[in-house]
């Protein structure tokens, strides 16, 4: 993804108190706001400075971004770069529905935030940060927050204790990690993207309003061994040569714990795919296992097998591999 250095944006910086980030973004909206400004690229430059604050003067999001901005400072990067951060780096970090610096300045408003922050975040469902200010109760916002999960969670359904990375500004304006421990049950049937809510769980309300709730957004941890479209898991299962081309019945564990018989045909390709119907994700339609079969080469060490390879090209006489 693009990566979006947001000091850089506003000016400030990387040690930057919340007055610091505060006082860059004013500045710098009364510089870009279309309203006012000449500035050719005005509205661009605007949406990033909105952008910029949005992550920088929220503790929450501001901790999860240092993450990922770590890696691309060390590597050099500067806003515009092309930045893979390492598989599940964004698990565990918990933000909320407030709109950092809401009535904080000129376009604090706007929310065309770019892509490489709906990747780090997702779409912001808040309305806004809500105020203490009035008589009546109001709810407190709610949170947010990725998990990873094992697949076999989704078979199984499970019982988790997860840690939730948050941060908050200190007495001198500096941010601080704060974490809290929940125990979560993880439904069976769960899928990649689904939104667990934790009622509750969010930001306290005022006045006698009720709490916010935690969303915890679930994320399959990478393995080699299958990859998860929808309810649909396509696993990877290693055969030989032999039992390719004159077929076998294998033994194959499956994401769920079981093992099964499963036959493999005469004649299977490198990649044919063989479906065991309604052993993906369950759910009230499950989804599909698909078995892609990948074909091992043995080497040839021993007399024997260099014999055994030559016998099977003499068996082949005119075959062009290079030809189909």
């Amino acid at each position: 993804m693009q990566f979006k250095d947001y000091y850089q944006i506003l000016g400030v910086d990387k040690k930057a108190t919340a007055e610091d980030i505060k006082k860059a973004f004013r500045r710098l909206a009364r510089k870009y706001h279309p309203d006012v400004s000449k500035e050719a690229d005005a509205a661009q430059r605007m949406s990033d400075v909105n952008e910029a604050n949005a992550v920088l003067s929220d503790p929450e999001k501001r901790a999860a971004y240092d993450t990922v901005g770590a890696q691309a400072w060390a590597q050099g990067a500067r806003s515009g770069d092309d930045v893979r951060p390492p598989p599940g780096w964004n698990a565990g970090y918990e933000w909320s529905d407030a709109k950092p610096g809401a009535g904080s300045g000129a376009g604090a408003q706007e929310r065309d935030f770019s892509e490489f922050f709906e990747q780090m975040f997702g779409q912001q469902r808040g309305a806004g940060r809500r105020h203490a200010g009035g008589s009546g109760p109001l709810r407190g916002d709610d949170h947010h927050a990725r998990i990873e999960l094992a697949l076999v969670d989704a078979y199984r359904g499970a019982e988790r204790s997860i840690v939730l990375r948050g941060a908050k500004i200190d007495a001198e304006g500096h941010i601080v990690a704060d974490e809290r421990t929940l125990n979560v049950t993880i439904p069976k049937g769960v899928k990649q993207g689904q939104l667990i809510r934790l009622a509750g769980q969010g930001s306290p309300g005022f006045h006698g309003g009720a709490a916010g709730d935690l969303f915890l957004e679930v994320v399959f941890a990478e393995d080699a061994r299958w990859r998860v479209d929808g309810a649909d898991v396509t696993q990877r299962v290693v055969i030989a040569p032999w039992e390719a081309a004159l077929g076998a019945s294998i033994a194959v564990s499956t994401p769920d714990g079981a093992t099964l018989s499963v036959t493999v045909p005469p004649g299977s390709g490198n990649g044919c795919k063989l479906r065991l119907k309604g052993r993906g994700i369950p759910a009230s339609t499950p989804g599909e296992l698909y078995l892609e079969l990948e074909i091992a080469m043995p080497s040839a060490i021993t007399d024997a097998q260099k014999a055994a390879w030559s016998a099977l090209a003499a068996a082949y006489p005119g075959f062009d591999p290079r030809g189909h």
